[in-house]
């Protein structure tokens, strides 16, 4: 083990990757799919063969010594990674271009779930990989949030934590942290992953009781841990569980507003519990009143078309809302059977503007929940609230305590400057897919959908479909650099840039 501890943390994900490629390769197998069984299982022993022989090469050298240096590596992970898992993908469809290929791996493995393929082009096993990478791209960034982001003061903890972007807090905790990155990461992979894969399990299992096939449930299951939206059906309308498996995964979704649904290795305030959390407090408020003024508006409309007193349809339309607004807001992107009820009932369509902007704000930090983060919006609640009350009462004295404090000065701040930076990649992203020939529209909602990660946007927040395959070469590479943007946020790469990481 501690062998594994001096190899480079790119090397260990690496062959992770290349060993995951079996499960997909035995799949094919029992279904008699000889081609893709041999696509997969060549790439996993050529693959595993090339990791071996560098890992003997640097065996004798000790890596992973400091954070910044694993942030680098995590960097590497989503840009190079995607072109080893592309291979068996490309070579397994078959009908398509390795570039087509590197961007769905990408997609996949950012938890974006922004794919070009119709679901009854690819296979089972093809569509088993897709969610299998991106579940383990979700294990990783719940790693890397404890291990990697928390020390840094990244990823959404620079809100709270004493210490500025980048470096490492004052907290006694982090301080012994701090000191051996490796041993750190060990610690946080033994602590979380039997949880990931436990609640993955669970959910599957539920699945499978409420009458979703094999391939789907785990399918579902991966992607709703993970929050990438990836389905071998497209979306839910077809899945034969129905409304009782929607339900399921609704109560799986909470685990994306909060790390505390799942750890306690983050907790900066004296009061302790989920109750108390910020975070989970406010994504409950949203999730309650974007659903309501949407089934308000449809019930009040519903009067011009004689609907009103359809109880039925009137329940269905606000279950659909609930549950499509938690999913956007968690950054998964899964549409309930429902939601369409409500244009039924009212005769009013739904706008895409509402998922668009429940996937800016995004889910809890520290999960695999992309956007800005609920924890950076309720710093600017908080700071807004206070300055509104010194506005009023010019003598008052605000609430005191350390993090309070923290939030409500220097971590609002921090919030604001990543909100303007965030809004500048909208802008940019979105300028520069205009010179590929991109309307106005379908450029801001493929830029929102990549930069929030949430992928199913292109499909339900544009009024026109949006042909993703049909993208010039250099816009969807273009995506793929937004879609890493919004897994490691501006604030990590500027980091990256900073001198000190190359005098380590």
């Amino acid at each position: 083990m501690s062998t594994l501890h001096r190899l480079p943390l790119f090397l260990l994900i690496l062959g992770i990757a290349c060993a995951s490629m079996l499960v997909p390769a035995a799949f094919a197998l029992a279904i008699e799919d000889f081609h893709d069984a041999r696509s997969f299982f060549y790439a996993a022993v050529l693959g595993l063969t090339l990791t071996t022989l560098i890992a003997l090469a640097q065996a004798g050298q000790r890596h992973n010594r400091s954070a910044l240096r694993q942030l680098l590596a995590l960097l590497g992970v989503f840009i190079a990674l995607p072109a080893v898992l592309a291979v068996p993908f490309y070579e397994a469809v078959r009908s398509t271009t390795y570039l087509s290929a590197y961007v769905e791996m990408v997609s996949s493995l950012t938890t974006t779930g922004l794919t070009m393929f119709e679901p009854a082009r690819l296979s089972g096993p093809e569509h088993l990989w897709r969610a299998q990478v991106g579940w383990m791209g979700g294990a990783l960034m719940w790693v890397a949030a404890a291990a990697i982001m928390a020390p840094l003061t990244l990823g959404g903890f620079e809100v709270t934590a004493s210490g500025e972007p980048g470096q490492t807090p004052s907290h006694g905790a982090m301080r012994r942290d701090q000191a051996d990155p490796a041993e750190r990461l060990a610690r946080g992979a033994r602590a979380l992953l039997p949880t990931y894969i436990g609640l993955t399990g669970a959910l599957c299992v539920m699945l499978l009781v409420a009458g979703d096939p094999p391939l789907v449930a785990i399918s579902h299951a991966m992607s709703v841990m993970a929050t990438s939206g990836i389905s071998p059906l497209g979306q839910l309308t077809g899945a034969t569980s129905g409304i009782p498996g929607e339900m399921i995964l609704f109560c799986f979704l909470f685990f994306a507003l909060s790390r505390l649904t799942f750890s306690s290795d983050t907790v900066q305030a004296v009061r302790t519990g989920l109750l108390f959390d910020p975070e989970f407090r406010l994504g409950l408020v949203i999730v309650l009143i974007v659903p309501t003024s949407l089934f308000v508006r449809h019930w009040v409309a519903a009067f011009d078309v004689g609907e009103e007193e359809n109880i039925v349809l009137g329940l269905r339309a606000l279950w659909g809302a609930l549950f499509t607004a938690l999913s956007f807001l968690t950054t998964t992107g899964f549409v309930s059977a429902d939601w369409d009820t409500a244009q039924a009932w009212s005769g009013l369509s739904t706008p895409g503007l509402i998922l668009m902007g429940l996937a800016i704000v995004g889910g809890g930090v520290a999960t695999t929940a992309g956007g800005v983060k609920l924890l950076r919006v309720y710093a600017l609640y908080v700071n807004g609230m206070r300055e509104i009350e010194k506005l009023v009462y010019p003598s008052s004295v605000a609430r005191s305590g350390l993090v309070s404090r923290r939030i409500r000065r220097e971590g609002a701040f921090i919030a604001w400057v990543f909100f303007m930076l965030f809004a500048i990649c909208i802008a940019a992203i979105s300028v520069a897919l205009g010179l590929f020939g991109i309307a106005f529209e379908p450029a801001m909602v493929l830029t929102i959908a990549t930069l929030s990660n949430t992928g199913p946007l292109i499909g339900i927040a544009s009024a026109a479909p949006i042909d993703f395959i049909a993208l010039a070469p250099g816009a969807k590479l273009l995506l793929c650099v937004a879609m890493v943007l919004g897994r490691l946020e501006l604030l990590a790469i500027i980091v990256m840039l900073t001198p000190e990481i190359w005098r380590d």
